[in-house]
């Protein structure tokens, strides 16, 4: 057995080499995952109370990306955006009436998470409550059609079954028929 120590040095440290590379992609993969979830931090406000009021205020807006989360908590680059937008505003001195009157005026009335009651918007009031009836009728009028549906009359044969199955038990005998007697 002759053992070539040279080779074996050289494939240990190419093993060694591949291992660290590999160690060092997943290490960078983790890193860039870190920062891709985390997202940006939020843009703040130098003053507290400004962005206190810039977080409520925008707690009652929706995403126009997400649509389904509040200005405040999406991290879309346009929630991001609008939120950098309301911002300005109010450090211009604007007040939230105003502010809103900008937001809708631009993006519409679906930008609030309560529109206001018009013309336009009376399907988001009621909708849900004229979908909620139909559904209830609909459920009613399939029960009440199935109680008024007669039963299927049973066939001559199975009738007599039945009839002899319901039939009294002759006197003397227990219960239950003679094979399936209880045990005292």
């Amino acid at each position: 057995m002759n053992l070539d120590i040279s080779r074996l040095a050289t494939a240990g440290a190419a093993l060694a080499s591949g291992l660290q590379a590999t160690c060092r992609g997943i290490g960078l993969a983790l890193v860039i995952a870190a920062r891709a979830v985390a997202g940006e931090a939020p843009a703040a406000a130098p003053d507290p109370a400004l962005e206190a009021q810039v977080q409520a205020f925008t707690r009652d807006l929706r995403c126009l990306v997400c649509q389904n989360e509040s200005l405040a908590d999406s991290r879309a680059p346009l929630a991001r955006d609008l939120r950098d937008e309301v911002r300005r505003l109010f450090q211009s001195g604007q007040n939230d009436i105003q502010v809103r009157q900008f937001l809708v005026s631009r993006y519409g009335d679906y930008v609030l998470y309560r529109p206001p009651l018009k013309t336009r918007t009376a399907l988001l009031w009621i909708g849900p409550g004229v979908l909620l009836a139909g559904a209830m009728g609909g459920l009613l009028w399939r029960l009440r059609r199935h109680a008024r549906t007669p039963e299927p009359p049973l066939p001559a044969r199975q009738a007599q079954a039945a009839r002899a199955l319901l039939a009294e038990p002759a006197e003397g005998a227990g219960p239950f028929p003679p094979d399936r007697e209880r045990a005292p």
